[in-house]
């Protein structure tokens, strides 16, 4: 079984699938400077197994806003590598993580792990762009043949001054053409100790990320940002209970899987089998809801039922 871990900071992270991604959200004042704000610094923690298309959330932790992206992301790791393990044995864990995340202690912790399989980007500086500028030279020659956007993937080892040892650095090289635009160059760059092939790990791998953010979306969506109480610990308190609710809508879902609401989004379940008019009927022995004998989606709805081991009265 392979799993895999992220951590998303800055909006809202995955795991083994693991991915971590920094996010905002309102409430107590915490100056930032670089959403130039009052806010907090939250990481969400997602872990998806083998090709599964959902994504856990596992972790939800409100952090004060004026933290580095990368604070508190290993105590979180560690202790959810130690939960996974202890329930899957022979797991094998794959922790990916956006560019906030690497961090000198970070990726020294995840060096330190046994089997443990990371890939995390990597914000651009001047060693870098020289390490790319054959691979964006290319790039540009692509471009002025095919008259659209190209883009070349390369590889280098690559270590920073605060870093005990080189590690194995993505390249991708690519060159923006918009109509009525100067090219723009825009390289990527991942730090990873992966053995495959360039391409692959940022397109089939990395690129994977984006679909966390329908889940960052999501979450949104049931206001996990509103953080507006006095105290710390309370907003942390109204975050994780967002959580929870957002993870009986997970299990709703999950409920659908052979319908054609597999993948519906937490807004259109709430809208499709929560907002639904229902008769209350209390006694001293029992509560019964009586529900609309039809309704445009009431096969999926009783095959949900079933799933969650309901019974029709």
């Amino acid at each position: 079984m392979a799993a895999h871990v992220e951590e998303f900071l800055g909006g809202l992270p995955e795991m083994s699938n693991c991915y971590c991604h920094p996010g905002r959200a309102g409430g107590s004042p915490i100056a930032n400077s670089h959403y130039d704000t009052w806010c907090y610094l939250p990481v969400m923690g997602f872990i998806t197994f083998n090709d599964e298309a959902e994504q856990y959330l596992c972790a939800a932790v409100l952090r004060p806003g004026n933290v580095t992206a990368s604070a508190g992301a290993v105590g979180i790791l560690r202790r959810l590598m130690d939960m996974i393990r202890a329930s899957f044995p022979k797991v094998r864990i794959r922790v990916r993580l956006d560019g906030g995340f690497a961090h000198p202690g970070l990726l020294d912790f995840l060096d330190a792990e046994p089997g443990v399989e990371y890939i995390v980007g990597m914000a651009s500086n001047s060693v870098l762009q020289r390490k790319a500028e054959q691979a964006m030279q290319y790039a540009r020659i692509l471009v002025g043949v095919t008259g659209q956007t190209e883009h070349v993937y390369d590889e280098a080892w690559y270590a920073a001054g605060s870093w005990k040892h080189e590690r194995r650095m993505i390249i991708k090289a690519e060159v923006v053409q918009a109509e009525g635009k100067e090219l723009k160059d825009n390289p990527r760059f991942l730090i990873t100790n992966m053995p495959q092939s360039p391409q692959w790990l940022y397109e089939k791998l990395y690129c994977q990320r984006g679909e966390i953010e329908n889940r960052i979306k999501e979450l949104h969506s049931m206001e996990i940002d509103r953080t507006s109480c006095s105290r710390f610990w309370a907003n942390q308190f109204r975050v994780l209970l967002t959580a929870a609710a957002y993870v009986l809508m997970q299990e709703l879902r999950l409920s659908a899987a052979t319908t054609n609401c597999a993948r519906a989004q937490v807004s259109t379940l709430r809208e499709r089998f929560l907002k639904i008019g229902a008769l209350v009927v209390a006694s001293v022995r029992r509560i019964v809801l009586h529900l609309p004998k039809s309704f445009p989606f009431l096969a999926t709805f009783q095959h949900m039922a079933k799933e969650l081991t309901g019974s029709p009265g």
